[in-house]
């Protein structure tokens, strides 16, 4: 789950000064965290404890109301008892990767990413985009090549992952759904050579940037594992009791499995 967090936090200074290029510093004092990290934390506290998404998305936003959320999904979040309003937006999947942590087969993985989508997007899009990055990363997590990873994916959930990184960086805006972000994201990911190579991918081809690079890192942290200094940089940024949430799922779920 920490890819999703070192994305968020190495995009979030581009995603209104887009950049086509991969040269860039990962880390400036100008970096922060989002919505991407808080709720990516959230998501691993439900899974610590009582499973319930919506608990623990509307905890956090609420310590954390200020991180750049969309504006129905803060006014679902400030109200108590509200239900799902139909998003297909991006949230869905950028927020999804420690359940792939948690699952231990394929069909538990998608159950458990239409879970913690359909509490607040539950549009068909919304969950296909959460299933599809959650199941990427179980796949990356059981050694799946990134050539399968990308027959699997596309042929389960009909994105198109045939274009290259140069090709999208020439026609990509500003979007923030699902179904426009999670294969830009995924492509990323599968012409990458190493972690931190997905991530300049994913600023590189600009739009939603902390988004784009959150999913991609989410994905690129099991394919090829993160840096040690890289995670200690981005460490920097987060709060302690986010880096306390984080280092209990770590020591739950993720001891000896890759990533």
């Amino acid at each position: 789950m920490l890819g999703a967090i070192v994305g968020d936090i190495v995009g979030s200074v581009y995603e209104f000064h887009n950049l086509t290029t991969k040269e860039f510093e990962l880390f400036t004092p100008r970096n922060f965290f989002t919505d991407d990290s808080v709720l990516t934390v959230a998501t691993a506290h439900a899974l610590l404890t009582d499973r319930d998404f919506s608990r623990a998305y509307r905890a956090l936003v609420r310590l954390y109301p200020t991180r750049s959320y969309g504006v129905m999904f803060l006014r679902w979040a400030l109200t108590d008892n509200a239900g799902p309003y139909r998003s297909f937006g991006n949230g869905a999947a950028m927020r999804v990767s420690p359940v792939a942590y948690v699952s231990d087969s394929l069909e538990e993985t998608l159950r458990l990413a239409r879970s913690s989508a359909e509490v607040t997007h539950d549009h068909p899009e919304g969950i296909r985009g959460a299933q599809a990055i959650a199941l990427a990363i179980y796949l990356a997590r059981k050694g799946t090549t990134l050539k399968t990873l990308r027959e699997i994916v596309q042929g389960a959930f009909g994105y198109n992952l045939k274009n290259s990184v140069d090709e999208i960086r020439k026609v990509n805006r500003y979007d923030e759904t699902c179904q426009v972000t999670v294969p830009v994201a995924l492509a990323c990911v599968l012409e990458s050579t190493s972690f931190e190579d997905a991530l300049r991918n994913a600023v590189s081809v600009g739009g939603d940037t902390d988004t784009i690079a959150a999913i991609a890192g989410s994905i690129a942290e099991t394919v090829h594992g993160i840096p040690e200094d890289i995670v200690q940089s981005a460490l920097e940024y987060l709060d302690p009791d986010l880096k306390k949430t984080i280092g209990a799922f770590k020591d739950t779920f993720m001891t000896g499995q890759n990533g």
